[in-house]
């Protein structure tokens, strides 16, 4: 049973997919957090539908200024806003009696992999976390990608597009992909999945705040492997992605304390977790096997 919900966090409506499995309950459940500018019809709800068919009641919604939730500006990263969103999804999950609210796990895919382990450290009330594809931004490994100086550079020109909203100009937007050229996420492979059919969504849209872009590499969301535990978390992760780098869950995984697991895919491309086979049901069985155990 799939069932469109509203609720609110901090005063925004959002709305989201509440899947119930078949058979009595109350069921385990899930809260999904998905890629950076994803709305719940694309990655997280075909892992929700598969997570849900486990078993699972699960819950994919749209962030806040993003799909059909609501919020200002539209389709701007606000990574602190993400986090009170996780726990308002949170508590609408145990709220519903087919839920047992004492089993509740958070399931991060790419960019929702750093937020659901920097939430699921810090909510009690989740009790395991799972990554697949996980983006584990934290300052410090932005600052050595782009070296000190080219940090400070990036910082700089993020402050001055928001100096110039601040003081009255309209909100500034680039594309979100875009086969050539400037992008958030520029190149082939993001264009591949979010410019063509292959995700198609009628509330997603091909833009995104220029000043997202400080939220991403100002973001710590590293910093909850160091706080997850006792609680179990799970890494699953491609051998090969030029996005969010297999080195990065490493060292999320390495920061961790047990109980924790690490499973490594045979995926060549980031997307491939998105939505191809056998990727997709390699790592859902993963996540389902660890939630099994610890759920």
């Amino acid at each position: 049973m799939s069932e469109k919900v509203k609720f609110t966090a901090g005063g925004i409506t959002l709305l989201g997919d509440l899947r119930i499995p078949a058979g009595p309950g109350p069921h385990p459940g899930v809260v999904l957090t998905g890629p950076f500018t994803g709305t719940r019809d694309q990655v997280t709800g075909l892992y929700a539908a598969r997570l849900t068919d486990a078993g699972y009641a699960t819950l994919a919604f749209d962030h806040r200024n993003w799909g059909e939730s609501g919020g200002q500006p539209r389709n701007h990263e606000d990574a602190q806003g993400k986090l009170e969103d996780l726990r308002a999804a949170v508590s609408l999950l145990r709220s519903r009696p087919e839920v047992d609210g004492d089993r509740i796990g958070a399931l991060g895919i790419c960019l929702g992999g750093g937020y659901a382990l920097r939430f699921a450290a810090f909510d009690p009330r989740v009790k395991a976390f799972a990554g697949v594809a996980g983006a584990y931004n934290n300052p410090y490994g932005m600052r050595a990608g782009m070296s000190p100086s080219g940090y400070q550079e990036a910082l700089a020109s993020f402050t001055e597009v928001l100096e110039r909203q601040d003081g009255g100009a309209e909100v500034e937007y680039l594309p979100a992909v875009a086969e050539e050229g400037e992008a958030a996420m520029p190149g082939d492979e993001p264009f591949a999945y979010y410019g063509t059919s292959r995700g198609a969504s009628e509330h997603w849209r091909n833009e995104v705040t220029r000043a997202s872009i400080r939220e991403l590499i100002t973001v710590d969301n590293m910093m909850g492997a160091d706080f997850l535990s006792p609680k179990p978390g799970l890494i699953v992760h491609g051998l090969v992605d030029r996005f969010c780098s297999p080195e990065g869950a490493e060292e999320a995984y390495r920061r961790m304390d047990d109980p924790k697991r690490i499973v490594w895919l045979d995926a060549r491309l980031h997307i491939d977790l998105y939505d191809t086979e056998p990727h997709v049901t390699r790592a859902v069985e993963a996540v389902t096997a660890f939630f099994g155990e610890h759920l």
